[in-house]
């Protein structure tokens, strides 16, 4: 039964060739859209290669303290920013339940200045346990180690783009860049990466800051990656964390009485800025994902209503072979499920359409570089997706039309009434 609905799908579809054409062009556009959100959103919170331990590691990206009074209750006053290096060195690196932390700071812009050309570039300093949670790949030369933290070495790494754009035509390392001032020599080239926690145009170790009065400073321009032994340890963690910002004692000017701060996973931290839940455990990121997938909802069931009309008329075209169909016996849920299938039929191949035209577009953003150093595929979970989407589009676009007709009076479909 299944090989003659297809002969008949095959049939019909090439009969209107330009209802077919439309019907596809509008599953494919629908379905591009959709996957490439998708694939955006898998590698921004889920991703592989640099950031390949995000199944184990949690960061924190901030800490927020409030006044209160002599009883403890909260009162005017409030304070959120970034960690500084006090506030990881002191109760975040000491944490039993993780495997590694390493205190980062957020890419800023630097000068870098070579003869009478100066480029604008973003330098992020890390300590060495960074190098040991990203996965970098290593271009040429070597990432910094321990003693290159500890003996204060002006040392720098830098990006494939960066070291193309400093030193066109020759390697990059040994070679010495200017920075704001300080001196650095390139000690390794590494891959173009976007990730949250791994972008930047130059690394450099945290003791070449030229003051280091950043160690004294508990609030400041730091984050903190926690890498878990395994991913069984990350609820272990966030527990400790949240324990430990309980007590952080008062700084005047810098850390007031009640202070909070959270054990995030990527998408966490999108969801808890996004949300403005700084202050609560829960950071909505099950919220933020019920939002995102009802969004992608909505936006595939307008096009599918659109389809439901379409796919009526072209299924009204059909009424007097549904008659005959149903003078012989037929029943309705056996011409439904044809009826269904050919639709389904119709949008499985609108999603391969879409799966590669969406690969396409990908490949575009990439090269166009509109995101800098952006590096997406689709994946199998992508795929998966929208092969689900393609069928549950199928399904919602020709449900109705074609219980409709199934339930025609055979009389009625012959004289091709509706």
């Amino acid at each position: 039964m299944l090989r003659n609905y297809l002969l008949t799908a095959y049939k019909v579809f090439m009969r209107r060739k330009l209802f077919t054409a439309i019907n596809l062009a509008c599953i494919v556009l629908t379905l591009v859209v959709l996957m490439v959100i998708t694939a955006l959103l898998d590698t921004a919170f889920w991703p592989t290669g640099v950031e390949g331990n995000s199944d184990r590691m949690l960061q924190v990206y901030g800490i927020r303290s409030q006044r209160t009074d002599a009883q403890g209750r909260p009162t005017e006053g409030m304070h959120t920013s970034l960690l500084g290096y006090k506030t990881i060195a002191r109760y975040l690196m000491p944490l039993q339940s993780a495997e590694r932390v390493a205190a980062i700071t957020i890419p800023g812009e630097v000068s870098v200045y070579q003869g009478d050309r100066v480029s604008r570039l973003d330098l992020r300093r890390v300590d060495a346990n960074y190098w040991k949670i990203m996965r970098f790949q290593v271009l040429a030369g070597r990432l910094p180690d321990a003693d290159d933290d500890r003996l204060g070495r002006m040392v720098a790494v830098v990006n494939a783009t960066s070291a193309r754009r400093l030193f066109p035509g020759s390697a990059a390392v040994g070679q010495r860049i200017s920075v704001d001032g300080q001196t650095f020599e390139v000690v390794g080239v590494v891959a173009d990466v976007i990730h949250m926690n791994a972008y930047a145009d130059i690394w450099a170790p945290l003791s070449t800051f030229p003051s280091s009065n950043y160690r004294d400073e508990y609030t400041g321009p730091f984050a903190a990656l926690l890498l878990a032994r395994s991913p069984a340890d990350l609820p272990r963690i966030r527990a400790e964390v949240e324990r430990a910002a309980t007590n952080v004692q008062p700084v005047e000017g810098q850390v007031f009485g009640k202070t909070t701060f959270w054990a995030d996973s990527k998408l966490d931290v999108f969801a808890r800025n996004l949300l403005g839940r700084q202050s609560e455990a829960d950071s909505g990121a099950d919220r933020l994902l019920l939002m995102i997938g009802g969004a992608m909802f909505v936006f595939m069931l307008l096009p599918a209503l659109n389809l439901v009309n379409l796919n009526l008329g072209r299924i009204m075209e059909r009424s007097a072979e549904i008659g005959v169909r149903k003078a012989f016996g037929a029943t309705s849920l056996q011409l439904a499920g044809q009826l269904v299938v050919e639709n389904v039929i119709l949008c499985l191949a609108g999603g391969l359409l879409g799966l590669a035209c969406a690969q396409g577009v990908l490949w575009w953003l990439e090269a166009s570089q509109l995101i800098p150093y952006l590096e997406v595929h689709i994946n199998p979970t992508v795929f998966g997706c929208g092969m689900l989407l393609a069928f549950v589009f199928g399904l919602l676009s020709g449900a109705v039309p074609a219980w409709k007709m199934s339930r025609l009076d055979p009389v009625h479909a012959l004289k091709g009434a509706a």
